[in-house]
Formats: structure tokens, sequence, C-alpha cells
């Protein structure tokens, strides 16, 4: 009996094997080399003129060869041929503001989103990610990365960020000129596709960052929420995307001296529409003339600042609730389904007085964005998925709003889907629009967005990169480059420091709380030999064990403060995202602080190429 249950379980592995190379060979069909015809359809190209009905695109590779109508080319030989008559074509859809996690992979394509911009970092992890999707390692939309961000010491304090993980991370506690050139340049040499600026600088780190960026031709994405820098002194700087639209509401209040000190506390001022409520329309007026003039980009991510405001807020919720509950997804963890499902419930206990408040201020909002799309700004679609939003659906409830609370057309909307980020992010020569030469990423839908925006969930096809795509869920997919910290709970870490240090550090009655607080090295490749890693941290003894993904691993005692262990060869031998405990033996003393486990840290072991 138990050969027989060893046997079962060897073959399901097994099968979970092949299942996930099959997915990937169906994910990788039209490989550079193969050439796919779409005839007939609707063209919506991204520039924003007139649908050209019965349109015939060539895509060889990854490539659209030619943009034409039927009947008027000839198609190449043994070209795979999608018929399009009656549907309608697009550019694949862009998710302009995200923090991408591993299980959003097929989340994102599955709803036509074939490209993301993680603004707010990505570090290793995302450089790593970003490349295994280039490659077919894995599935996921194209990744743009701002690497890390830089932040002011006030706010990342206040926001739980003591120091940051390492020279990719996010945030970067920066403070002068200097500083502030020496990590931008450290983020283009590693890769960047923009430098992002949070909150926090001062306007002279603005200014550095931003000269440094336009000079190899990166833009600037800004958080100027305070305590000095806002929207209008960021524009000034040379800022080109406003994420949130951040700022802008503190700029154009009535009375500023009533709002001293706002977006200077923790993260959820990043997407607190209450200023606008005291909105001064003489100076909205002056900022968007402001803002067309120097052709600043909005990215309102009204999906997440308006978490149950929205009109249409039922329908979100339960089209996020029936969504999450599909058996394919069953990867996805329970705290994430109902960090996801809790979202539009936020506000619901908020005293009535705060309620309106807020509310007001989401409703000129949306009135200040109207103004901005009528003067000529440039809007562009973001969700600030993962933190509020469902991946790929969530930006389909974003252009719903901009249709149906901003007033803007579908046409406008679409554009703000496709070509405006594009543009905004400087990739406008290789995506955003359905044009000769460009990389083909399309969306064919079955009904005109045109008269619908929804209509745009209505799919029958997503091509990425000249591959059309399984659009199903997998409820085994895992994504071997899970994402996770380098070193999580460092404000825990950080609390269990200052009490060890204040309080006698003997442990004649046991052992000591551990906490990680870094590692070196940080990353390894498949493949690699056996690993020697150090580990810093607080309460380590001569009866620390380190734990690599579950099992004990060889563990010297160098002082209190630093261990040495070795990684077998066989336990990296795979890429993945694999997490370092250090567990201390019982007796234990303060048993406040857990049961002798530290806080976890992850080593990144990537592909080999």
């Amino acid at each position: 009996m138990k050969k027989l249950a060893l046997k079962k379980i060897v073959c399901s592995a097994a099968i979970s094997v092949f299942l996930f190379l099959f997915v990937l060979s169906v994910r990788s069909q039209g490989q550079s080399g193969d050439t796919m015809v779409i005839e007939g359809g609707t063209l919506i190209d991204g520039n924003g003129g007139a649908p050209v009905r019965d349109a015939l695109i060539i895509i060889r590779g990854n490539r659209i060869e030619t943009v034409s109508r039927k009947g008027q080319v000839a198609y190449p030989a043994g070209a795979r041929v999608l018929q399009a008559d009656g549907k309608f074509i697009l550019p694949g859809l862009m998710d302009a503001h995200t923090h991408y996690q591993g299980w959003m992979a097929e989340l994102m394509p599955a709803y036509g989103v074939t490209s993301v911009f993680q603004i707010g970092g990505g570090g290793e992890w995302g450089l790593a990610q970003r490349k295994a999707i280039a490659h077919g390692k894995v599935p996921g939309p194209r990744n743009f990365l701002a690497v890390g961000s830089i932040a002011g010491s006030r706010i990342a304090a206040l926001a739980g960020r003591v120091g940051t993980e390492g020279p990719l991370s996010g945030r970067q506690v920066v403070g002068t000129a200097a500083q502030a050139r020496e990590v931008v340049r450290r983020f283009i040499d590693n890769g960047a596709d923009m430098i992002k600026v949070h909150r926090g600088p001062p306007i002279e780190v603005y200014r550095a960052a931003i000269e440094e960026a336009h000079k190899v031709g990166l833009p600037v994405v800004a958080q100027p929420i305070g305590p000095t820098v806002y929207a209008k002194e960021a524009v000034l700087a040379g800022a080109d995307i406003l994420e949130h639209a951040a700022g802008v509401g503190y700029s154009i209040v009535k009375d500023p001296s009533k709002w001293e000190g706002f977006g200077t506390t923790i993260e959820v001022h990043s997407i607190d529409p209450t200023p606008f409520a005291d909105m001064d329309d003489g100076k909205a007026a002056e900022l968007i003339q402001l803002m067309v003039e120097r052709n600043v980009y909005l990215e309102p991510d009204f999906i997440a600042v308006g978490r149950g405001f929205q009109k249409n807020r039922l329908q979100f919720e339960s089209q996020d609730y029936r969504l999450l509950a599909d058996p394919g997804l069953a990867y996805v963890s329970r705290s994430r389904r109902l960090k996801e499902l809790a979202v539009f419930k936020e506000f619901d206990e908020m005293e009535p007085a705060e309620w309106e408040r807020r509310h007001q201020g989401y409703l000129n909002m949306l009135r200040f964005m109207k103004m901005f799309v009528d003067a000529g700004g440039k809007v562009m679609t973001g969700t600030d998925t993962s933190s509020w939003a469902v991946p790929g659906l969530g930006l389909h409830h974003e252009m719903q709003i901009l249709v149906e609370e901003v007033g803007m057309t579908p046409m406008q909307t679409i554009l703000a889907a496709t070509r405006n980020p594009a543009e905004g992010f400087r990739i406008l020569d290789r995506l955003g629009t359905i044009e000769t030469g460009k990389l083909a990423d399309l969306l064919i839908v079955n009904e005109d967005p045109l008269q619908d925006i929804n209509n745009l969930q209505k799919i029958e096809w997503v091509i990425q990169d000249g591959k059309l795509l399984d659009r199903t869920f997998h409820p085994w997919f895992r994504n071997p480059l899970s994402s996770g910290a380098t070193v999580e709970a460092r404000a825990w870490v950080a609390a269990l420091k200052r009490q060890t240090i204040q309080r006698d550090p003997t442990w004649a009655f046991g052992q000591p709380p551990p906490g990680i607080e870094s590692i070196s090295p940080i990353q390894a490749t498949e493949g690699d030999p056996a690993l020697t890693m150090t580990i810093g941290g607080v309460n380590f003894t001569s009866k620390s064990v380190a734990y690599f993904d579950g099992q004990p691993v060889p563990t010297k005692l160098v002082n209190g403060s630093e261990l040495q262990i070795t990684v077998a060869a066989a336990l990296i031998a795979r890429a993945g995202n694999y997490p370092i405990t250090v567990k201390n033996p019982e007796p234990l003393q303060r048993r406040e602080w857990g049961d002798g486990t530290s806080n976890r840290a992850h080593l990144l072991v990537d592909f080999k190429y």
C-alpha cells in the first residue's frame, strides 16, 4: 500500500511537471520565424483615428510586418490565419501602475493586459522576472521596471521602512542632489525603464534625479506628496508622470494653510483624494494649463482611490468575487483573496462627516480629470495592483470609471490604456499602437468597444510578442520566481533589536529570539556550486540553526550578530525564491516574540540563460 501511494505521488508530480511544460509550449506558439495573419475585423489602431474595417495584419515572429486591408496583400505561405470578421482589433492593454507579483502571471494576459509598469520598484526580483518572461521561462505580461525608488528619510521612517534592503531596493533614502544622482545612475546601470521619485525628498533631489534620468531618455514618475514638494513643484522640476495624480489635490486647495503636513504620514495618503474636496477651480485651471504645456501625464488609479465610492461598486465587487472563486485560480492564497475582496468596504465604518468629505474629494477629482482631458491633457490607466485592485480585471474597472464617471469617450479611454502609457513611458517606438515594425501585442474582442467600453472584456484572442496566448487558468500553476522581499518584517526586527540593546544580553536562562537583518549574497543562479552565505541580524547563539527552504543547513556562529551558512548545490539547482530562517532551540526567553523562529529572508535563484 505504501509503495502504491508513493507511486501515485510520483505520477501526480510527473503529470504536474508535464502540464506546466505543455502550457508553456502552448503559450509559446508563434515563436520567431512563425507567421500569423489576422484577417478581417475592424482595426482600432491606438492612434485615435477612425476605425478601419476589413483590416489585414501580418505578424512575422514577434513583429507586425504588415497593416493593410483584406484582399490587398498576399498571405505568406504556411501562415496561421485568424478569421476576425465581425471582431475588433486593438493594441494590447497596459496597466501603468502595478506592484507585480508572480501569482499575477495568468490573470493579466487573460484580460488583455500585455504590458505592466512596476513604478514602485521591482529590485533584483523584478529584474529576474522581467528577463524570465522575455525568455519564455514563465508566462506573464511585459514588465517595465523602475528597479527601485527614491524617498525622503522622514517619509520612509513613517512608512515603516527602516533603511533599505540593498542597492536596488525601494525605497532608497536620499537627502541631497549628489545622492540622488548616484542612486539614479545605479538604477540606470542595472536596467531601469523609468525612474521613480517617491514622497519626501526636497526639491533639489527631484531636480537632480530628473536631470540624470532625462540624460539617457528615461521618464520620471513622481509621487510628490510633501512635505515640501507637491504636484506643481514636481511639474516645474520636470517630472513626466504623476502617479495617483499625486499632490494635485494639495496644489489646488483654496487655503493651503489648512492642509499643512498633508501627505507626511503613512502610505494611505498617496491615494487619499480628500484635498480635492477643497478644490479651487481657478487654481485647478492654472495647474492644468501648466501640465498640458509641459506634457505631463496623469495616472489617477480611480479604482484604488475611490474604493467603495464608485457608482458601480456592486458590479465591481461581484465581478471580483466571481473571478477569485474560479477553481483555476486555486493557487492564489486565501489571504490575498480576502485582501482584494475587502477593498470596497474600507470606508464603510468611517464617521459620516469624514466619509462625506472624502467622497466629495473623490467626486471633485473625477471633475478635475475631465477638465484636464478637455484641455488636452493625457491620462494613463493604472490600478495600483496588487494593493487595491484585482490584476487584469481591475484595469477594465478603471476604464469603466473613466467613461462612466469622468466622462471620457471610449476612444479617449482606449488611448489611455494603449498609446498614452507607451508614449509617456517613452516606448511608443515599440508598443502602444498597431503599426508596421512594432512588437506584436494585440487584443481581439467580439463586440465594439467604442459603443460600450465594457466590450473590451469580451475577448476572443490575446496576442503577446507574436504568440497566441492560452487564456485559461491552471490550478497547479506556480511561478518559480515567486515574489518576496529579500528580508521580511524589518520593523519587527528593529523593535527586537531595540529591546535586546535595552536589556541584559545574557542567556543563562534560555535562548533569545533571533532576527534577520540582512543576507549576502542575495542572489544566485540555478546550477551554481555550493554557496556560502552570511546572515546578519540579532540574538544569534552557538545553538542557532539556519533553515533553507525548510531544511536545516550547516550553520557557523561568527558572533551574536552574524552567522555563516553553507547551502548545498542541490538546494539551488532550480530557479526560485527560497525562504531562509534562523531558529533558536528551547528553552526560550521572551516568548512574546514567538517560538524562537526569526523573520524570513529570501535568496533569489535566477534562471541560467
